[in-house]
């Protein structure tokens, strides 16, 4: 079968399984990796001069640390949405009890329990970025590495693992609310040729690909604006980065995920999975013929989304789809675009929470 589909065939009924759980080992493993990454996070930014601050950004709370730049001016640094979790990890900083995790040790725990993890050179560019303050600075890992890193995140593995060779990465400008304040800086395109791995510049900047190996690429998008298509400098990341159509769905209210590597965990900032699986509805219809195997991707990563959200948060699925298609009839066309073909090719999904 295609991708992500196991048929069993139990009394002449098929029963297509997108994913399964991670042991318990592994989803112990994980939360306790989680925590204590975003613990040295935390760690690491108070070492700066300044406080912690939350503030309320389209009805959700989020979490910062007020610092002095270098000029005296102050700067927000994002540090998640609000969460029993990140209150805790900031409490235990405040009162000096945190101690130093070996967290490579506990990665490599994590990914021997179970834990899916992403290969080294991937993860050597996305902690480039991360250790830069690529992510601070407002960046979103968008694709399928969020996509993977979702399993780990939500205590599952897909059925069939995707693979991909890009990686990309997003920035909503100035004109989509993230809750991520402006304010630090950094130059992409010189921390890319950093990394001396061979990657050079396409696409009027918006693309690097790997000289001698012209499959591994670097992408960065960002949300459409009225000047089309144009490539748009994000000025916070001296980055020219390439206008897609519907991102800033997917881009609002980011979460935290964290990525297993060997070398250790990545922190980054992440679309919902809500937002991923219903944004997959949209581009699915946008994707021209030559596309048609990327829109199959599209798909398949939808579909395993909206099963698992079906099962475990149905209201919230329900309540974002309700979301998506009050936003013009363009968009409503496109998602029940996708919606239909998603119905078409998985038809034992369950979609009755994206009510038409």
């Amino acid at each position: 079968m295609g991708f992500g589909v196991v048929i069993l065939n139990i009394l002449n009924i098929s029963i297509t399984v997108l994913y399964t759980s991670l042991s318990t080992a592994a989803q112990t493993a994980y939360a306790s990796l989680a925590s204590a990454r975003r613990l040295e996070d935390v760690r690491s930014v108070a070492e700066l001069p300044g406080s912690f601050s939350k503030k309320r950004v389209k009805g959700k709370e989020y979490w910062y640390y007020q610092t002095p730049d270098l000029t005296g001016k102050q700067i927000q640094i994002f540090l998640g949405c609000a969460s029993d979790q990140l209150t805790k990890l900031i409490n235990l900083h405040r009162s000096g009890n945190g101690t130093k995790v070996h967290l490579r040790q506990l990665t490599r725990q994590a990914i021997a329990a179970g834990c899916p993890s992403i290969v080294p050179s991937h993860a050597k560019i996305i902690e480039r970025l991360a250790d830069v303050g690529f992510f601070r600075a407002g960046g979103i890992l968008v694709g399928t590495h969020v996509y993977m890193a979702y399993q780990n995140y939500l205590g599952i593995r897909w059925q069939s693992a995707a693979q991909t060779v890009d990686l990309d990465f997003a920035h909503a400008g100035r004109n989509v609310s993230v809750a991520i304040p402006s304010g630090v800086t950094m130059d992409v395109g010189s921390e890319i040729e950093a990394l001396k791995m061979g990657f050079v510049p396409v696409k009027s900047l918006t693309t690097y690909v790997k000289s001698d190996e012209q499959d591994l690429q670097i992408d960065f998008v960002t949300c459409r604006h009225r000047g089309g298509d144009t490539p748009v400098l994000i000025k916070a990341l001296n980055a020219t980065m390439q206008p897609l159509k519907f991102m800033e769905f997917s881009m609002e209210a980011p979460i935290q995920v964290t990525l297993l590597a060997q070398r250790g965990p990545i922190t980054v900032n992440a679309p919902p999975p809500e937002k991923y699986a219903l944004h997959k509805l949209l581009v699915y219809g946008e994707r021209p013929q030559k596309m048609r195997v990327k829109a199959a991707k599209d798909l398949a990563q939808a579909a395993s989304l909206i099963d698992y959200l079906t099962k475990n948060d149905v209201e919230l699925l329900s309540d974002t789809w309700g979301e998506l298609i009050s936003q013009g009839p363009g968009w409503r066309s496109r998602a029940l675009e996708g919606l239909a073909a998603l119905k078409d090719r998985y038809p034992t999904v369950d979609t009755s929470a994206l009510v038409e």
